[in-house]
C-alpha cells in the first residue's frame, strides 16, 4: 500500500473548501497553524460558554455570560458622537440595558422592535447600579433559539478571526469525518473504555460542560494516545531500521578494565556497574547499539564511557569520544589520561586547532589503528578523518549535536555502535518523547566522596556582604565562580552584564584575582582565562552560562549565581554541580532581585531542598513546561496538538510499549492492525516513517 489512503483526501484538501473560509480567512487561519481541514479537526476548543436560558440576569452571580428572554421597552439613541446607543429591556425579574457603540439606529430598531420578545445572550456587568449587556453575542427570535447550543465551545483565535467563523468551519469538517479502521488494539479500547476515533472527535468538538474539556475524559485520552502512538511508532521504525543494520560484535578481554578499576580509589557504584554491563551486552550483540547514558551531575558518566571504550580496544577496535566544545574535550583528556595510562594506552585529542604536520601525524595514527581511543570536537567527522576500525562513538552532551552529526560520526566506521551521554537529567516523559528510539541506562547514584553543596538563597540587596565573604574565602586560598544573569534577548547584553560585574569585582578584590569568560570571547582568550583559573592564578571566574557544562575544578568551592530567578531549575542544578568536587565544604549562593514571584520562589526553594537532579527535572517540567525545560537547542520535541507531555507520561509509556511490541510482531505493518496503523501515520503527517518502512 503506498500513498495516502483515499478516506483521508477530504481532510488534506484546501481549507478554503470549508464553510465560510475564503482567501482572507485562510490567511488568518495560517497564523494559528491551520492550513488544511485536518489541522482544524485537531484544534480543539480550549474553553466553553454556558448559553442555557435563564429567567433573569439576576439568577447568575455577575459579571457573567447570560442568556435570557426579554421584552424591549425603549430605545435611547446616542446623544453625542462617542456616546453609546442604549436599549432598555425587561426580563423575568428586572430591567437592564443593552449597550451598543457605533451602531446604526435603523438597524437596531429592526432587530429590537419595542414591545416584542427576543432572546439575548452576552456578558452582563453592573455599572452605576444598572446591569448592562454591551454588544450582545446573540439576538434571536424564538424560532432561531434552536441555533444556540446549551454549551458553546470556545476555540483559540487570532486577531480578525471570530468564534462564529471557527465554529462554522469546524462543523463543516466534522460533517466530512471519514470512517477509519481502528488502529488501537481491542483489549486496550475495552480496558480504557475509549470511544472510536470519529466519536471521540465529535465529542471533543461538542463539549456539554466544562468537565468535557478536561484532558482526563475518555475521548481526550483516546485522541492524545493516537498522537503518542504515531510518534512512538515513528521512533520504533527508526529504531528497528537501525537494529536491522548488522553490528560488529565486540567482546573485551577485561584486562584493561580490570587495571583501571584496581587503580581507582573507590569502587564503582551499582548504577555504574549496571550500565557497563548493559553496554557490554550491546557491544557483544550482532545488532548496532543505540543507547543513551543519562546521569546526574557528578554521577560518574566519564568512567562508564572509558570502560565502554576499553572493551572495544580490548576487542581490537577503536573508539571515539566527541564533546561539544574544545574546553570540554580537553577536560576529558585530563581526567581520562591517568586512567588510560594505567590500562597501557595513550589517548589522542583532535580539535579544530590542530594544523599542519601535527594534524597529519594524528590523522595517520588514527588511520593506521595505532590510536585506540580518540577524543575530539566536531573536527572528528571532517571528511579527511579516517579510522582503521571505529566501532564505538561516544557523544557527550547530545543536545548540543543534531541527529545528523550523530550519524556523520557513526558513518566513520563499518557498523559503529553509538553511546550518547547527557548530564541533564531528563524527566521520564521527555526522555520517552525525545529518545524513544534509544535504549536508556540511568546513573542514579552518586559516587562516594562527593560532598553535598550547601545552597543559600540571598537577596541582591546584600551584595556587599557576599563580596566581603568572597574576599575572606580567597584569602584562605579558595576559588569561586560568579555567574552573571541570563539575558534571553541577546548574548551581547549578557556579555555587557558580565563585563560590568568583572570590573566591579576587580576593583573590590584586586584585578589579579579575577578572570572573565563569556560566549563572545575568541576561543584562545576563553581558553587562556579558563587555564588561569584551573592553575589557580585567578581566584574568581566571572562567567555567563558557558561554564554550565563539564568544567571540573576541584578547588572551586563557591558558586554565586546572580538573578537566579531568571534561570531554569535544570540550569541552576548544572551550575551548582560545578562545585562540591573537592575536599572543601562547598556553597552555592542563589542571588535574587526583589520582588520575587511565587513560581520563582518555589523554584529556588526546590534547589535548597534537594540535589536529586531527577526530582529537580520533574519539578522544572511541572513549573515551566516541556519546551522550556529542554531549551531551544532541544526543540526536537514533537509538537502535539492534543496530547500533553507533562501530565500524560503514563499514556506515552503505554504507547511506547505498544509500538515496540507491534513492530516485533508485524515489522512491515502488513496485518489488519498494521494497515490501520499506516492510516494513522498518514493522518498524523508521518508519511516519512512509511517511506522508511518501504526503503527498509
Amino acid at each position: 500500500m503506498s500513498g495516502r489512503p483515499e478516506a483521508l483526501f477530504g481532510l488534506f484538501a484546501d481549507v478554503q473548501g470549508l464553510d465560510g473560509i475564503g482567501p482572507k480567512t485562510a490567511q488568518l487561519l495560517e497564523r494559528i497553524d491551520i492550513t488544511r481541514p485536518r489541522d482544524l479537526l485537531y484544534t480543539l476548543p480550549t474553553g466553553g460558554i454556558d448559553r442555557s436560558v435563564h429567567q433573569s440576569v439576576l439568577d447568575v452571580p455577575l459579571p457573567a455570560t447570560v442568556t435570557v428572554q426579554v421584552r424591549i421597552q425603549s430605545h435611547q439613541p446616542a446623544s453625542a458622537k462617542n456616546r453609546p446607543y442604549r436599549v432598555t429591556v425587561q426580563d423575568g425579574r428586572t430591567s437592564f440595558q443593552l449597550v451598543f457603540f457605533h451602531a446604526r439606529g435603523d438597524w437596531l430598531k429592526r432587530q429590537l422592535p419595542v414591545g416584542e420578545l427576543r432572546f439575548v445572550s452576552g456578558r452582563v456587568e453592573v455599572f452605576d447600579g444598572i446591569a448592562q449587556m454591551v454588544h450582545p453575542d446573540h439576538i434571536l427570535t424564538e424560532p432561531e433559539l434552536e441555533s444556540l447550543t446549551g454549551f458553546e465551545p470556545v476555540y483559540p483565535l487570532t486577531a480578525g478571526l471570530t468564534q462564529k467563523t471557527l465554529f462554522r468551519a469546524s462543523r463543516s469538517v466534522l460533517e466530512r469525518l471519514p470512517d477509519l479502521p481502528e488502529w488501537i488494539s481491542p483489549d486496550v479500547m475495552q480496558r480504557e473504555g475509549w470511544p472510536k476515533w470519529s466519536d471521540a472527535m465529535l465529542t471533543a468538538h461538542a463539549p456539554q460542560s466544562l468537565k468535557d474539556l478536561s484532558t482526563d475524559t475518555p475521548h481526550k485520552r483516546r485522541l492524545a494516545y493516537d498522537e503518542f502512538l504515531s510518534h512512538q511508532i515513528t521512533l520504533s521504525i527508526a529504531r528497528a531500521r537501525l537494529k536491522r543494520k548488522k553490528g560488529k560484535p565486540t567482546t573485551g578481554t577485561g584486562v584493561m578494565q580490570e587495571a583501571v578499576l584496581t587503580a581507582m580509589p573507590f569502587k564503582p557504584t551499582g548504577a555504574q556497574t549496571r550500565s557497563v554491563t548493559e553496554i557490554a551486552a550491546d557491544l557483544a550483540s550482532s545488532q548496532r547499539m543505540n543507547r543513551l547514558l543519562q546521569g546526574d551531575v557528578g554521577s560518574g558518566k566519564t568512567l562508564v564511557a572509558l570502560l565502554a571504550m576499553l572493551i572495544v580496544v580490548e576487542g581490537g577496535g577503536q573508539a571515539a569520544l566527541m564533546a561539544p566544545t574544545e574546553i570540554l574535550a580537553r577536560q576529558h583528556l585530563e581526567s581520562l589520561q591517568p586512567l588510560a595510562e594505567v590500562a597501557g594506552i595513550s589517548l589522542l585529542l583532535l580539535t579544530g586547532r590542530d594544523k599542519g604536520d601535527a594534524r597529519r601525524e594524528k590523522l595517520a595514527a588514527m588511520a593506521s589503528g595505532r590510536s585506540g581511543i580518540v577524543l575530539g570536537t566536531h573536527a572528528l567527522f571532517q571528511s579527511d578523518v579516517e579510522f582503521a576500525d571505529l566501532r564505538l562513538a561516544v557523544i557527550d552532551e547530545q543536545h548540543r549535536f543534531g541527529v545528523r552529526q550523530r550519524m556523520d560520526l557513526s558513518a566513520k566506521g563499518e557498523a559503529v555502535d553509538v553511546l550518547v551521554m547527557t548530564a541533564t537529567p531528563i524527566p521520564r516523559s521527555l526522555s520517552l518523547a525525545q529518545y524513544g528510539d534509544m535504549d536508556v541506562s540511568v546513573l542514579d547514584e552518586k559516587p562516594p566522596g562527593r560532598k553535598p553543596v550547601d545552597t543559600v538563597i540571598v537577596s541582591s540587596s546584600r551584595l556587599d556582604q557576599i563580596i566581603d565573604r568572597l574576599r575572606s574565602a580567597i584569602n584562605q586560598g579558595r576559588q569561586a565562580y560568579w555567574v552573571c544573569p541570563l539575558v534571553e534577548e541577546s548574548e551581547v547584553v549578557e556579555m555587557t552584564a558580565a563585563q560590568e560585574r568583572f570590573r566591579a569585582l576587580s576593583v573590590a578584590l584586586g584585578a589579579e584575582h579575577v578572570g572573565l569568560v563569556h560566549g563572545q570571547l575568541p576561543p584562545a582568550e576563553k581558553d587562556a582565562a579558563m587555564a588561569a583559573f584551573v592553575a589557580g592564578k585567578t581566584r574568581v571566574l566571572v562567567a555567563t552560562t558557558v561554564i554550565e557544562v563539564g568544567v571540573n575544578i576541584p578547588n572551586a568551592s563557591i558558586m554565586v549565581i546572580e538573578q537566579a530567578e531568571r534561570f531554569g531549575l535544570a540550569q541552576l542544578h548544572q551550575l551548582r554541580g560545578r562545585v562540591g568536587r573537592g575536599a572543601e565544604a562547598s556553597t552555592c549562593l542563589l542571588v535574587y532581585d526583589t520582588p520575587l514571584g511565587d513560581t520563582a520562589r518555589s523554584r529556588l526553594e526546590i534547589m535548597r531542598e534537594t540535589e536529586d537532579g531527577f526530582r529537580i527535572a520533574e519539578e522544572d517540567l511541572r513549573l515551566r513546561g516541556a519546551g522550556d525545560v529542554l531549551g531551544v537547542q532541544q526543540s526536537g520535541l514533537p509538537k502535539f496538538r492534543i496530547a500533553d507531555l507533562e501530565s500524560q507520561t503514563s499514556l506515552m509509556k503505554m504507547a511506547q510499549d505498544d509500538a515496540r511490541f507491534l513492530l516485533t510482531q508485524d515489522p512491515e505493518l502488513d496485518s489488519d492492525r498494521g494497515k490501520a496503523i499506516r492510516t494513522l501515520l498518514y493522518l498524523m503527517d508521518r508519511d516519512q516513517s512509511i517511506r522508511l518502512l518501504q526503503v527498509g
